[in-house]
């Protein structure tokens, strides 16, 4: 007799409604979405109400970030596999929301395709990194990033302005700021405005330069 696979439960956790319909229309159906959530206390309910084998977990987002969620659920629920979301790519963020647990991080402009297969081999227990995100976690554990210095030049940066500036290094025009991240474009020109002061920098040109020297683009 033939014993059929059953089908791996997901709860997606992302505080951009849209976002979180995108991935149902992607891969509901070839995994069973059980849940989603838009804040970490959100998250921590559903996650411990439903008990998926895999949490889609965005790595930014109210309450204290992926991270949160992760510390607060990790050891009472230790068979559940994270799989970290953002758009950000940054040395600081993979790292530190894999030392937290998560067993691979991806980001945003993933196929829907390429979401599923991650999901399946985190499900397995591989760890799912793209090349230059690998690079970064080996990186950082042969010592050759100093994560000490990035996390205190960030921490003077919000969350949001933190995604901000790495679009903006990237050379994204404040439109497609705007659009990336759901916001106004007079939103992204006062958060770019307060990352400059913050940082004490005086142009685009400058900033750009800042993030690379640090490897967050």
């Amino acid at each position: 007799m033939t014993v059929t696979p059953s089908i791996l439960r997901i709860v997606v956790v992302d505080d951009h409604a849209m976002f979180r319909s995108g991935v149902r229309t992607e891969i509901d159906g070839p995994v069973d979405i059980v849940g989603e959530a838009a804040d970490v206390d959100s998250a921590v309910k559903v996650i411990a109400d439903v008990v998926p084998d895999v949490v889609l977990l965005d790595v930014h987002m109210p309450g204290g970030g992926g991270l949160e969620v992760m510390r607060r659920l990790h050891l009472r629920h230790p068979d559940t596999k994270y799989l970290a979301l953002s758009v950000s790519d940054a040395a600081e963020d993979v790292i530190g929301i894999i030392r937290a647990g998560a067993r691979g991080y991806v980001t945003k402009n993933i196929s829907g395709p390429e979401l599923l297969d991650a999901i399946n081999r985190v499900a397995a227990g591989d760890a799912v990194f793209s090349p230059r995100l690998a690079g970064f976690v080996l990186d950082a554990f042969a010592g050759t990033i100093e994560i000490a210095q990035i996390d205190e030049d960030l921490d003077r940066l919000t969350e949001r302005e933190r995604e901000v500036m790495r679009l903006i290094a990237r050379g994204y025009a404040y439109k497609e700021v705007a659009k990336e991240l759901f916001i106004s474009i007079k939103t992204v020109e006062t958060h770019v405005s307060n990352v400059l002061r913050k940082l004490q920098l005086s142009s685009r040109h400058e900033l750009t330069r800042w993030a690379n020297d640090r490897r967050l683009i």
